[in-house]
């Protein structure tokens, strides 16, 4: 320790040799006063080791590290190509963490490369040839700069004696990578048009700027954006005083502070902890397209996910196109904004949302005084690319301001905070609306008031009173008329005997769907005889049974020690007793007395599609065109449930084992537990519980429990990779243990090759055409984001032609080991398979 200084010394690999040359030059001064310059020079120019000063450097296996010993800066190598990268990382936790590369473009080599303050005292990265790999130039000169790691995690560049950061000369935080840290600030300092931008590492082992970035946006009314190149991919919103109009969820919190500043000095947006030991951090993601928000969990020692967008489809830029919205939980989840109509209604039928929505009728400007809005609420404010705000002004003289120009197509509240305040017009298109669950903002669209509009309210006000009047009779009638049916429900509830009183006798209730008696079906299966048991699923065991009249039946009885079944059991009754199809295996009754819940179908002989195209035995009985057709037949009853049904349902758990087969090998969709009907509290249902067997199920199910139609297209496409080539996309290995079946399938498909994905037992009675073709349908079905995928409607065409396909994008789930990107944290995921699964999470870099 330095007496006079009261710092450690710095080490003595730190001392510049230039500076030992001018010591060695006071050799002739006597022996005391040169002992005196020594101890004077150390003292002076010791520093502490989270900095250096001029003419000293830092080599490999050197590092700063920050006082509190968060941070560490130095030396780093990604992969095998001897690749040298200058890097901030925490220094306080095990899993090393890289959160900012100097010279991210430009990697040096070998051992040899130094970090020093050069003589006009910029800091610099020097690789073994002398030659600057990369520099950090200060705004302004001084005596003696120091370069600094801090506790935040910041490299500083100051002069020795000022601390105040408003003088750094430079500073790291103004450069990002693909990590925003507490403190740092995202976006612009308007004075001198300086941006600070995250972008993301092109890949792990490569940190150099991909083209994936999220900053800010000035155009308009500033707002938050991720962009892929030029083009926007996410687009979090403008500042409404609480929040990100497109993040309803940032709300105060204990764990963070948020603060958005826009003035005329500086737009950026910058977070805080509120727990000062507590790490977290922001990165972006490329190979994902993600950016995701994490916390350092000590105990478990891990990276914990509190945050990842895009949530889901709707995130999506612009999804819907122009004065579209998108609705979660809805099918399609593109709607036009009330008083629109799709511009290209064939499109729009066939899910094409890109040319958005028009007025139905246009407003004339010389008319403006019989323009009106509608009032939307819940919704994500559209882009403000294209529009005008001013934050002193109320709504009424907003709503006033846009009515007095004919080009103004909707306006807001430019800030939400204390019932609202602030202007915000918009003078063009809407683009990138959607609609939340809870939370989202209020939006008044400009639309026309006609004649015909006056007549209609006071029509609405009138039929109001006539239905007030009437409400009383018109529920006793409804209870009369459906009493029957509230008696069936309660059977439901309580597990008792279906009967009803009638002239003092018991008698079975009339249904649509017959009642079996218990006797009748304990006497068809041999009292639920071992030797008559066909397979067992997650709700219940399912037995062969001959009826009296000889009718063979198969009876799905629900375990009484399943707690999760009855709901599955109820929901299959009402809704497969309304379906008629031949590719839909048929519900001939049920029967409810006691304890028992049972379920009556028509008896399947080959019993289900797994026991054959999974086992080498059975194999060879389904040569090409059996399967073909099977292929064909699962497509035509998927269709009939998303399209041509009465309720138009999403299967859920489409899988092998849930396809039956009749004597000629017909395929029957069976197990409709789990089903959906589109609509009503289908939104609900999607948060609740998420449903299904992995290995069929799509990301977009499986990590945010949204389901649609496009859920089914996904497992629909691993059952026909499945078909083809005999394989269990779960259970199929590989020399690379990590590949499943659809990323063995995507490779050969990337190689040329797909035709070696054919089941090796059918090749002579393929037809390779056929299942080429089906191969690439397949892996049209299993692309990763819904809207690629086709419908059910374009699948069977695609099936029946031999019209040019689309190239498929990379599918979803290449590989298992990244399975789950992330999980939302508030999502509860509940799965009703039987099928052994396996997890794993992706560690952050």
């Amino acid at each position: 320790m330095c007496v006079h200084c009261g710092r450690s010394n710095r080490p003595l690999d730190l001392i510049d040799l230039r500076e030992l040359q001018d010591y060695q030059a006071m050799e002739n001064l006597p022996l005391m006063f040169v002992l005196t310059k020594i101890l004077l020079f150390f003292c002076s120019s010791a520093i502490a080791d989270d900095s250096i000063s001029q003419f000293q450097s830092l080599s490999k296996g050197k590092t700063l590290v920050s006082e509190e010993g968060t941070f560490e800066l130095g030396f780093f190598g990604l992969g095998n190509a001897g690749d040298r990268y200058l890097g901030i990382w925490y220094k306080s936790i095990p899993v090393k963490t890289v959160v900012w590369v100097a010279n991210r473009a430009n990697p040096v080599k070998g051992n040899s490369s130094l970090l020093r303050i050069n003589s006009k005292g910029n800091l610099e990265l020097v690789n073994h040839n002398g030659v600057v790999a990369w520099s950090a130039n200060s705004r302004k000169k001084v005596q003696n700069p120091i370069a600094q790691l801090l506790n935040s995690g910041n490299l500083v560049v100051r002069d020795e004696g000022d601390q105040d950061p408003e003088h750094y000369l430079w500073q790291s935080f103004d450069y990002p990578s693909d990590t925003l840290l507490p403190g740092m600030k995202l976006g612009w300092d308007l004075k001198t048009g300086f941006e600070r931008r995250v972008s993301a590492w092109k890949n792990w082992d490569d940190p150099s700027p991909g083209d994936f970035s999220w900053g800010i946006s000035l155009d308009g009314f500033p707002q938050v954006v991720m962009w892929k190149g030029s083009k926007e991919f996410y687009r979090g919103g403008h500042w409404n005083g609480l929040g990100f109009s497109g993040a309803p969820e940032l709300k105060a919190n204990p764990v963070f502070e948020f603060k958005f500043v826009s003035n005329e000095d500086e737009v950026y947006y910058t977070y805080s902890l509120r727990n000062k030991s507590m790490i977290s951090r922001i990165v972006i993601n490329q190979t994902i397209s993600t950016r995701q928000r994490y916390i350092w969990i000590g105990e478990a020692q891990t990276w914990r996910l509190y945050a990842s967008v895009p949530r889901d489809n709707c995130d999506s830029y612009n999804l819907c196109g122009p004065n579209g919205n998108c609705v979660i939980g809805d099918s399609p989840v593109c709607q036009c904004l009330r008083g629109f109509k799709p511009r290209s209604p064939g499109n729009w039928d066939m899910m094409d949302w890109t040319q958005g929505c028009f007025l139905t009728e246009e407003w004339n400007c010389e008319k403006w005084r019989k323009h009106g809005f509608v009032k939307f609420s819940g919704l994500k404010a559209p882009d403000t690319s294209h529009s005008w705000f001013n934050e002193s002004m109320s709504v009424n003289e907003c709503r006033d301001k846009c009515l007095e120009n004919c080009s103004c197509k909707a306006y807001a509240n430019s800030d939400v905070r204390g019932g609202g305040s602030g202007c915000l017009m918009w003078f063009d298109d809407l683009k990138d609306i959607r609609e939340f669950s809870g939370g989202g903002r209020d939006l008044y669209v400009r639309t026309t008031i006609s004649e015909s509009d006056v007549k209609e309210k006071h029509r609405l006000k009138v039929m109001a009173i006539i239905l007030i009047v009437s409400s009383a009779l018109t529920i006793i009638l409804v209870l009369y008329k459906v009493g029957k049916t509230v008696k069936i429900f309660k059977a439901f509830e309580t597990g008792k005997n279906l009967m009803v009183e009638n002239n003092g006798e018991d008698k079975k209730e009339d249904l649509d769907l017959p009642l079996f008696d218990l006797s009748a079906i304990v006497k068809a299966t041999d009292g639920f005889s071992i030797n008559n048991k066909l397979g067992e699923g997650g709700f219940g065991a399912v037995y062969m049974g001959t009826l009296a009249d000889g009718q063979e039946i198969a009876v799905k009885r629900l375990s009484q020690s399943s707690g999760q079944g009855f709901n599955e059991f109820k929901n299959e009754v009402i809704l497969i007793a309304k379906l008629q199809h031949r590719n839909l295996v048929k519900l001939l009754g049920c029967c409810i007395e006691g304890e028992e819940k049972m379920l009556v179908y028509e008896y399947m002989p080959n019993k289900s599609l797994d026991s054959f195209i999974y086992g080498r035995a059975k194999a060879k009985v389904l040569d090409w065109p059996k399967r073909f057709n099977i292929i064909c037949g699962i497509a035509r009853g998927l269709l009939y449930l998303h399209q041509d049904s009465r309720l138009r349902i999403v299967h859920r758990d489409l899988k092998a084992s849930n396809v039956l087969l009749d004597l000629e090998f017909k395929p029957k969709i069976s197990d409709f537990g789990m089903a959906r009907t589109f609509g009503g509290d289908q939104n609900e249902g999607n948060t609740k519980r998420v449903v299904g067997t992995y290995g069929y199920m799509a990301p977009e199910y499986a990590i945010y429990g949204l389901f649609s139609v496009k859920s089914d297209v996904f497992s629909f496409g691993i059952l026909m990779l499945e078909i083809v080539s005999g394989k269990k996309n779960r259970g199929f290995s590989h020399s690379n243990n990590s590949i499943n079946l659809i990323g063995h399938a995507w490779k050969f498909w990337k190689e040329s090759r797909p035709l070696e994905l054919i089941d090796s037992c059918m090749e002579n009675s393929s037809v390779l055409s056929d299942a080429l073709r089906c191969i690439h349908i397949s892996l049209l079905c299993v692309q990763q984001y819904p809207e690629d995928r086709p419908s059910m409607s374009t699948v069977v065409v695609m099936l029946s032609s031999h019209n040019p396909l689309p190239q498929p994008k990379e599918p979803a789930f290449l590989m298992e080991k990244e399975f789950f990107f992330a999980a939302d944290s508030t999502t509860k995921n509940q799965f009703s398979s039987t099928n052994d699964i396996s997890v794993t999470m992706i560690e952050p870099r």
